[in-house]
């Protein structure tokens, strides 16, 4: 048995999204600030999912396709995420190398598996991890603004280099995929519901 309380939804109460005040699901609005009154996030499991498949499926083009180009003397040289570290590494830069590298590479792997797991674990995560797993929310809604650094490296670049003919820097088609993996990540944060983890616990415990 825990000695976790009970949740508010199971007292018949809800909490307002907008201005936190606790009152009655019976109430379909608030009446501090007249929003709309949800006891949970709808299809939340369902959205979360279909957020994090769509992130995966860009994750693959995000780092095989070129992130930025480089039109130097008429050639174009083409260099996607992980050949960006890897020059950066042979001219010395290791501190930006490994900032790039865990930014573009380590943080969105690690942010949507942990999110895949968070919703795996609403259905068959072990009760006694509940605490963890919200910290795990937690950490991965601060980290996920992170993850956007190589794009806006790509997007400076473009802005500040561009020599006319002797050196262009363009974006590549795999900024474009790497921004949507980062944008619909984050969304699926958002859209991720973490009180259903803690739903699952009070009926363990009944």
């Amino acid at each position: 048995m825990s000695n976790l309380q009970p949740t508010a939804a199971s007292r018949g109460l809800a909490c307002c999204h907008l201005c936190l005040k606790l009152v009655s699901q019976a109430t379909h609005r608030c009446p501090r600030c007249g929003s709309t009154i949800h006891s949970r996030k709808a299809n939340s499991l369902e959205r979360t999912l279909a957020l994090l498949m769509t992130a995966t499926i860009l994750y693959i083009p995000a780092n095989l396709l070129p992130i930025m180009i480089t039109d130097q003397l008429g050639q174009s040289i083409e260099s996607t995420i992980v050949g960006g570290v890897i020059l950066l590494l042979d001219m010395g830069s290791i501190a930006i190398a490994l900032v790039i590298f865990a930014a573009s590479v380590i943080i969105p792997l690690t942010k949507l598996a942990l999110l895949y797991y968070l919703c795996w674990s609403v259905r068959r995560g072990p009760p006694e991890t509940v605490r963890q797993r919200t910290a795990i929310y937690r950490v991965i809604e601060f980290i996920g603004k992170w993850s956007m650094i190589d794009v806006f490296v790509v997007a400076i670049l473009v802005a500040l280099i561009n020599l006319s003919n002797l050196l262009v820097i363009r974006p590549g088609p795999a900024a474009l995929a790497f921004a949507g993996v980062v944008i619909l990540s984050m969304v699926a944060a958002e859209s991720f519901d973490p009180r259903l983890m803690w739903d699952r616990q009070e009926t363990i415990d009944e």
